[in-house]
């Protein structure tokens, strides 16, 4: 993504909350992306595969994509930067992904950082343990989840295995992969 001269760098910590030990990653962004080009950016770093709804919120307001179907205050966020919504370090917003499960991240502006053409955006700088697997029930159901695969007596050890296609390490986070994904932003 291009960066105009003068558009400030945030330094972002998302952390999925719940999550113990706790699941987190730290980008770089443009302060005044929108905050559906932030969406995207958090579900290549966080590692989801965008199949759900998602809503950003601060205080009592609630961005996101509204939908007849389901009545609410949501405003849309289609033209709200995220410059508008964070505007001091220690600032931070809800992102909300999968209304099902609850995934909430907790998004802190860390740092603003003067312009620098030489810093290529978006970027992930850093981060802990891998994503849940999609639909396995909030962070209960992944915390029962890891209960499970980690006690290959349990009656459903076999089953939640072939679920996931194989092993899942909680531990392994690939930032390269991540930034790799970025760039294609």
């Amino acid at each position: 993504m291009k960066t105009k001269p003068g558009t400030s760098i945030y330094q972002l910590k998302v952390s999925l909350q719940g999550s113990k030990p706790p699941i987190w990653r730290r980008l770089l962004v443009a302060a005044d992306i929108t905050l559906p080009k932030l969406h995207d950016i958090l579900q290549i770093s966080m590692g989801w595969t965008d199949s759900h709804l998602h809503s950003f919120r601060t205080g009592n307001e609630y961005f996101g994509q509204p939908d007849g179907d389901f009545p609410s205050a949501m405003k849309s966020e289609a033209r709200v930067k995220l410059n508008s919504l964070l505007q001091r370090e220690k600032d931070s917003v809800i992102y909300e992904y999968d209304f099902g499960d609850s995934w909430e991240h907790r998004i802190v502006l860390e740092k603003i950082l003067p312009f620098d053409e030489q810093v290529k955006l978006p970027r992930c700088t850093a981060g802990k343990r891998a994503c849940p697997p999609e639909d396995c029930g909030g962070i209960w159901g992944y915390s029962d989840l890891l209960d499970t695969l980690q006690d290959p007596q349990h009656p459903d050890h076999d089953e939640m295995k072939e679920w996931l296609g194989g092993d899942f390490d909680p531990e392994f986070f690939d930032m390269a992969g991540v930034n790799k994904m970025l760039a294609q932003l």
